[in-house]
């Protein structure tokens, strides 16, 4: 993705509605140019197309999630890239971020991904010869996550060593918590499981606290997040876990 793209998701997030002509004066090119660019990210959806320019959609879909501090994601998701071997077997469970991990992972390295989302499922790229496994469960239309009993069956007839978890908050009092109790329930169950787990998480998650526990901190080895983190949490998870900045 070219850098004027990623300035027009930048400008979306902050602002979730801009228009065509404002876009093409404070990115110095021609409002065709602004259409072209807006065209090239609907399809690959991040955005929502309007009358004279475009908005993001207020849903909880990952497409609407991706969108939002979209650079600082693409940077973790690119640094998360350097943990994964070539021909290893991983588990990726939801979140925004890993959905662009996957898509830069699996563009650069022959891989297996297995995940409870189908919308990450999707951004598998098998042209490198890699494949994606994607378990079965009770399906949340929204979310596009896999849950349920029957996920978590799914998930103990296979094997991985590494996981990529995607949390909505964390605190020390709480840990790593989530929006929705089912699809945090199969995070925790997904974390007991593997031996080395990682969150990816922009640092916005940090100080927020949601509905259900994911996992504990003492679950997790590795956190992959933004410069932006404040010298708190800094502070608080250093010597605990691996804290990776990009």
């Amino acid at each position: 993705m070219t850098k004027r793209l990623d300035q027009i998701l930048k400008i979306l997030s902050e602002q979730h509605k801009v228009a065509v002509l404002e876009l093409a004066e404070e990115l110095g090119v021609s409002p065709a140019t602004v259409r072209q660019d807006l065209t090239v990210l609907e399809q690959e959806g991040l955005l929502v197309r309007t009358h004279g320019g475009a908005e993001l959609r207020e849903t909880d879909d990952l497409a609407h999630r991706m969108s939002i501090n979209y650079e600082d994601k693409l940077k973790i998701a690119r640094k998360a890239v350097d943990f994964v071997d070539e021909g290893d077997t991983i588990f990726v469970e939801s979140g925004s971020t890993n959905a662009l991990f996957v898509k830069e992972l699996t563009a650069a390295k022959r891989v297996t991904v297995i995940t409870s989302n189908a919308f990450i499922a999707r951004k598998v790229d098998q042209s490198r010869g890699g494949s994606v496994i994607l378990i079965g469960g009770v399906f949340q239309r929204e979310s596009e996550s896999l849950v349920g009993n029957l996920a978590k069956a799914n998930i103990d007839q296979v094997n991985f060593n590494r996981a990529f978890l995607g949390v909505d908050g964390y605190t020390p009092e709480t840990g790593f918590t989530g929006r929705d109790m089912m699809r945090a329930e199969i995070g925790c169950y997904i974390a007991a499981k593997a031996k080395d787990v990682f969150i990816l998480s922009d640092s916005t998650k940090f100080g927020q606290i949601h509905l259900s526990r994911c996992c504990r901190l003492e679950d997790v080895q590795h956190i992959i997040t933004d410069n932006n983190l404040t010298e708190k949490y800094r502070s608080s998870l250093a010597g605990r876990v691996e804290l990776i900045l990009v």
